[in-house]
């Protein structure tokens, strides 16, 4: 006889459901635990098995149709069956079901209005009793895989729960820890009763009434516990005899689908296990459990060959986070999300640069880098474009008539940023010299706060650890910030000619807010012809 399979309610606040694929077609011949679809809910996408046998006659919503809970989702019955008495009932039991739908609301509320005197505390969320067939009215907890007090992921399996119809794994859709079992093992209660509390470790629970949500009838705990061993008894019976045959014999359909449950899949994801070589001792060769803890890899020459299995354990360590990561991370994240970045790249000819510092270096007591020259070039390049030094608030632009160069310095908790007052006052030497002396102190962890304070442009220069090019996040309250790459050797066209010639990149990013395109551009202009020309920077 044909028999109308619902829409499932496959997650504790399903309301409706997205089919996303059918795995079975009309026509199909539908076996007792074979996939039928893969269901959308509203916190996962997961796989619907069969509680019935026979032949797919109807599909009732179609791939990518949302269809609430309850609703018509397919017919299953006998080859050649007759279902017109069911499909032109289907409006008269749609409008059955919703009447039951309302009195099941009607009682919620009055259960809510209940609970609603006792306030929830913040974080904890309810897990329900999930209805996990088409048909359940009520669940037994065969097992618990968690114990009070555990930590709880998204995806993790929760319990294992017996249905009218099936043993299935309940998978928890929320993060934290439980913090109370309301159904024990073997207990039965009704779909929707609590079953668990979920929420941040070591809140109090305990004005929470269990007994006042849970709504089943007395437990069947004699009844259920003999039960139990009896399945149990039975799951590590099969594997013994599943694995005698070739572990190349997949569980899997003619489409190459592989049936396994969210847990099994969990621990061969673990044990790097393939799951194409694992033979399935479930219902229509479904892999469970039992299959991964006994799978061995198969010794076969090709297969051995082909097939790997990884050795280790995932590991982690967890570092507290030091008040200056704080402070960078609070910083650089308000500039990146408030602050409206673009960039601006360029590349620079460095062979005058090169030789120009070169001949410097040669005079006694004199020592420069090029990172010095950039600071310099910079700082020069700003007194010409004063909108390039300006900071932004919500009443107005500010210009400084100030220069002050911040110099990002790396250090083992982070990033620093010492600042250089009036830079562009200072000769290229004392620009090294002062920043040696800062940077010594940033790493020495002496720096003092006036010391990091005050800065109306930044740079940031990478080109030591062989960076050629990378943007950076703008030191707020500045307007811009300078990246600046490696010098590397490339071929490059000068007088019609390629030849070698050293370049080195740099990006400037700037606040949109402050620093038009075309103000930020002919900012780079002027600070190429100072560092392609270093002569002019000491006129």
């Amino acid at each position: 006889m044909a028999e109308i399979v619902n829409m499932p309610r496959l997650s504790d606040t399903m309301e409706e459901g997205v089919v996303a694929a059918w795995l079975k077609n009309v026509g199909d011949k539908v076996e007792e635990g074979d996939i039928l679809a893969e269901i959308e809910t509203d916190k996962a996408t997961m796989e619907f098995e069969s509680f019935q046998s026979g032949v797919l006659l109807h599909i009732g919503v179609q791939e990518g149709e949302t269809a609430p809970v309850d609703q018509l989702l397919c017919i299953i019955g006998e080859e050649g069956e007759d279902i017109s008495d069911l499909l032109n009932g289907d409006s008269s039991n749609s409008s059955n079901s919703e009447e039951v739908s309302l009195e099941k609301e009607e009682s919620s509320d009055t259960s809510s209005n209940n609970a609603s005197n006792t306030e929830m505390p913040e974080g904890v969320i309810i897990v329900t009793m999930p209805r996990l067939s088409d048909t359940m009215e009520e669940g037994t907890v065969a097992s618990w895989l968690k114990s009070e007090g555990d930590a709880v992921e998204e995806g993790d399996i929760l319990a294992e729960i017996e249905t009218d119809k099936a043993t299935m794994e309940f998978e928890s859709f929320n993060s934290g820890t439980l913090l109370k079992i309301g159904i024990q093992e073997g207990e039965t209660a009704k779909v929707d009763a609590l079953l668990a509390i979920i929420g941040p470790a070591g809140t109090d629970v305990s004005g929470i009434d269990m007994d006042e949500n849970a709504k089943a009838p007395a437990p069947k705990k004699e009844t259920k516990k003999e039960e139990a061993p009896k399945s149990e008894a039975k799951k590590e019976a099969a594997p013994a005899a599943s694995h005698s045959s070739s572990t190349t014999s997949s569980s899997s359909n003619s489409s190459g689908r592989i049936f396994a449950s969210p847990l099994a899949k969990k621990m061969a994801q673990d044990k790097g296990i393939d799951l194409s070589q694992v033979s399935g001792s479930g219902e229509n060769g479904r892999i469970v459990k039992s299959d991964i803890e006994n799978f061995k890899p198969s010794a076969g020459g090709n297969a051995a060959a082909s097939s790997f299995v990884a050795v280790g354990t995932e590991t982690f360590e967890e570092i507290p986070n030091s008040q200056m990561r704080k402070t960078i991370a609070k910083r650089l994240g308000e500039s990146k999300f408030t602050a409206p970045h673009y960039y601006l790249g360029l590349d620079l000819d460095m062979d005058n640069a090169i030789a120009s510092r070169k001949a410097i270096n040669e005079l006694p007591d004199t020592k420069i880098s090029f990172n010095d020259m950039v600071i310099k070039a910079a700082a020069m390049a700003l007194r010409l474009h004063p909108k390039v030094n300006t900071q932004w608030t919500d009443k107005n632009t500010i210009v400084a008539k100030h220069i002050h160069v911040g110099v990002a310095v790396a250090v083992d908790d982070g990033l620093l940023v010492p600042v250089l007052p009036f830079a562009d006052q200072m000769s290229m030497q004392q620009i090294g010299a002062k920043v040696r002396e800062l940077a010594g102190k940033a790493r020495n962890k002496k720096l003092q706060p006036d010391e990091m304070q005050g800065s109306t442009f930044t740079i940031s220069n990478l080109g030591m650890f062989g960076i050629t090019e990378f943007t950076s996040i703008i030191n707020q309250p500045n307007s811009a910030i300078m990246s600046v790459g490696a010098i590397v050797q490339k071929p490059v066209v000068k007088n019609g000619q390629i030849v070698v010639g050293n370049v080195m990149k740099i990006t400037l990013a700037c606040d949109h807010r402050t620093v038009d395109g075309a103000t930020g551009a002919a900012f780079l202009q002027t600070f190429k012809s100072y560092i392609e020309n270093p002569i002019v920077m000491y006129v």
